[in-house]
């Protein structure tokens, strides 16, 4: 869940215009919520005044603290639906139902958060996600918040998923090849092995069978014997043809 600075966001784009032209039509003072709910003697001054925002921005109006820690933010998100929510803190309630100067001043706040619902849109959609829903919060302090709930698109959750498939495919080959490599390579030691503790016995047999101590005998087995001399075919053609180059 994102949480925007309405301060912050509503400077670049021009929807206040159009917005403001559209509520011009169908906009309700404040006054003519209180004279219409005057018969409703057990309705307050604030609550006449939630009833004036909502006809106003046709909202959903919550009066409410959210806290500022990620839980808060979390659990709020979870409760909302739709794009058009205002959110109020109750002491900033009282002071816009009583308070012409500082109800316009956060009207203003509100309308502006309002506007930016397009942007945020365009922005979400943009990066790969959709919106769930969305509101315009007045905290305690006055200040003002956009909330945004949304989560990847469909397409691009496939395509994430795809790509991690993918990847986990490539590792379990990669461990399987490892996995053939060091078995190789174990396979070989042990050969190896093998053919040095044959050797050492038949260096032992001829030394017993010949116990001429002037004379040491060194058993070379056939394989060895074929690896030397391609080793040995290597080095003599790679060092003939550094001959050859530096005598042009």
């Amino acid at each position: 869940m994102s949480m925007l600075g309405v301060n912050d966001i509503v400077t670049a784009y021009q929807y206040v215009n159009k917005a403001q032209k559209n509520n011009a039509t169908r906009k309700t003072s404040f006054a003519d919520t209180v004279k219409q709910t005057a018969e409703n003697n057990s309705a307050s001054r604030e609550e006449q005044y939630v009833e004036y925002l909502k006809q106003r921005y046709g909202a959903n109006v919550m009066v409410k603290n959210i806290g500022n820690d990620q839980r808060s933010i979390d659990n709020f998100g979870a409760s909302i639906a739709g794009y058009n929510n205002i959110v109020i803190a109750p002491n900033i309630l009282e002071a816009m139902a009583n308070d012409p100067e500082k109800a316009a001043h956060y009207e203003k706040i509100i309308q502006k958060g309002l506007d930016d619902l397009p942007r945020c849109k365009a922005e979400m959609s943009m990066n790969g996600f959709e919106m769930s829903s969305y509101a315009v919060s007045i905290d305690e302090k006055g200040v003002g918040y956009v909330y945004v709930t949304g989560d990847l698109k469909p397409e691009v959750r496939a395509k994430i998923e795809a790509k991690v498939r993918a990847e986990q495919a490539e590792k379990r080959a990669r461990r399987v090849r490892y996995q053939e490599l060091a078995e190789e390579a174990a396979e070989e030691r042990r050969e190896q092995a093998e053919l040095q503790y044959h050797k050492q016995l038949m260096e032992d047999a001829l030394k017993r069978s010949c116990p001429d101590t002037t004379v040491k005998y060194h058993f070379i087995s056939q394989s060895q014997a074929s690896a030397a001399a391609m080793a040995y075919e290597s080095a003599i053609g790679a060092f003939s043809s550094t001959v050859i180059e530096n005598t042009r």
